[in-house]
């Protein structure tokens, strides 16, 4: 080849474009345990949404971006009365159920939170089932909804078990928009061909980089991210529908692809095949709005509130041993400037549950902010890794969350050393888990929706074949603000 000129030649698409495009088209999800779950999921999901229409912020960024704007067949937002276009449907229930950091979470090389995805598959699945009653046709069941779940749960999952992009300064929403355009992709009807296509175009994007989560930054976007990015996947593949190409070595390709520009020359490394792994052993965040590192410290503060509420004033040290990667994210000190500062706070979050006994998303709100003793606690903490704690967070059969907890007094006593392994929404704790995961589901419905409406929620989604066999038209109704 000349120095002045290049060789044309298209390659073939990229092996993890293909391999993606044949797992969500064609797979077969037999796992009862993964339907079942997912069926979970989809309930804890919905219901940390309507928790979120509590607050101004959220609700403010919701609804058409042009006021009036009407759109046949168009997207629910549950819990509202919003009528959108699947791309703003899709950003709009996807901030919803990011907005206050309650929904399920995945642990591995890339953090993230895989039901993220919902807010496309909801988006996706009601706009072409309200299509197809217009044209005469049936609509989506909510089994196709499990099952778009459930892979979107894989890909995100797996994608993120051995490749870290927080490592190289991207935010893991990358992978919400990866496994959200290739479930959209399946429900819209695409061939393999234009769901690669759809999936290229995804890498050749330029990504969210992670400084929004971050001290000196962290900042309110991060509550509406997972949004954007399932958003994004609509839109690219609608875009893909009306006959835009694709670029098959979007990952690959020498000095322009994803892996040279952005990811640092790495290639991907994936050596677990896809099946139904991650929905069966996903983390759900069932007792605190806590960032999930945070979650077993958070219950350890809960553990030690009554033994010490009385001494706060005498308290000299605080101890928290944890792991590498809640060192690496939510470990700071100095002012926290607005809730996505302080839920993204180690410190912060244990010095409320000593001091509450309990952790609430309006605790990260400025009045409770306000408190001097929750810095003056936070002033007090020593933070120290457990080496250990950071092993059997990466270690398959134990994927532990661990925390430990100790406080020290002026007069040279102090409290045991309370340590938590697993957090209740850990598989581990399943069986502990589920009935308080519905108590808050129940909950969070009442904030929004009627008791008539609730009930008949709860009836239905607690029902496997029932929900399985039921119109996502109708289930979406279910969820109309009234």
């Amino acid at each position: 080849m000349s120095s002045t000129v290049e060789t044309n030649i298209r390659q073939d698409p990229d092996e993890l474009l293909i391999k993606i495009a044949d797992y969500a088209l064609d797979y077969s999800i037999n796992s009862k345990e993964a339907f079942s779950t997912a069926r979970y999921c989809l309930m804890d999901t919905l219901g940390c949404g309507l928790l979120a229409l509590n607050f101004n912020d959220c609700k403010k960024v919701l609804g058409p971006h042009v006021e009036g704007t009407e759109v046949p067949n168009g997207v629910r937002v549950p819990g509202t009365n919003y009528i959108l276009d699947p791309v703003k449907g899709a950003w709009d229930i996807g901030a919803i159920i990011r907005w206050l950091d309650f929904n399920d979470t995945w642990l591995a090389a890339e953090w993230g939170h895989p039901s993220d995805n919902l807010g496309g598959i909801l988006a996706a699945a009601d706009y072409i089932s309200q299509k197809n009653i217009s044209e005469g046709k049936d609509s989506l069941t909510m089994k196709q909804v499990l099952e778009c779940m459930i892979k979107a749960h894989e890909i995100q999952g797996i994608m993120a078990l051995e490749n870290s992009f927080n490592r190289v300064g991207l935010d893991h929403v990358i992978l919400v928009k990866l496994a959200s355009t290739a479930v959209i992709s399946s429900l819209f009807g695409l061939s393999k061909e234009q769901t690669i296509d759809a999936l290229s175009q995804v890498f050749v994007d330029g990504q969210s980089l992670r400084t929004y989560r971050h001290s000196p930054n962290a900042g309110p976007r991060k509550s509406w991210a997972a949004g954007d990015a399932t958003s994004r996947a609509m839109q690219l593949v609608l875009l893909t529908i009306k006959g835009q190409i694709g670029y098959p070595s979007a990952i690959t390709a020498p000095n322009w692809g994803f892996k040279d520009v952005l990811f640092k020359g790495n290639d991907f490394s994936i050596n677990q095949e896809f099946s139904s792994y991650v929905m069966e052993n996903v983390l759900f965040k069932i007792s605190f709005p806590a960032e999930f590192h945070a979650q077993t410290a958070v219950e350890a503060a809960v553990t030690l509130h009554s033994e010490i509420i009385s001494r706060l004033d005498d308290i000299e040290k605080i101890v928290i041993t944890t792991h590498e990667s809640a060192i690496r994210i939510i470990s700071k000190e100095g002012k926290l400037n607005n809730p996505a500062d302080r839920d993204h706070c180690i410190q912060y979050m244990i010095a409320i549950g000593l001091i509450k006994g309990d952790l609430i998303a309006e605790d990260y709100e400025d009045d409770t902010a306000s408190d001097p003793r929750i810095d003056s606690l936070r002033e007090k903490m020593v933070v120290e890794e457990n080496k250990r704690y950071s092993s059997e967070y990466l270690e398959a059969d134990k994927r532990s969350i661990a925390n430990s907890l100790q406080v020290f007094f002026k007069d040279g006593s102090s409290t045991n050393a309370v340590e938590v392994e697993y957090p209740i929404g850990h598989k581990r704790r399943r069986e502990e888990g589920i009935p308080i995961l519905i108590s808050k589901f129940e909950r969070n419905l009442q904030t929004q929706l009627s008791s008539y409406q609730t009930s008949k929620i709860i009836k239905i989604t607690s029902d496997q074949a029932k929900l399985e066999k039921l119109s996502v038209i109708e289930f979406m109704s279910l969820f109309v603000k009234k």
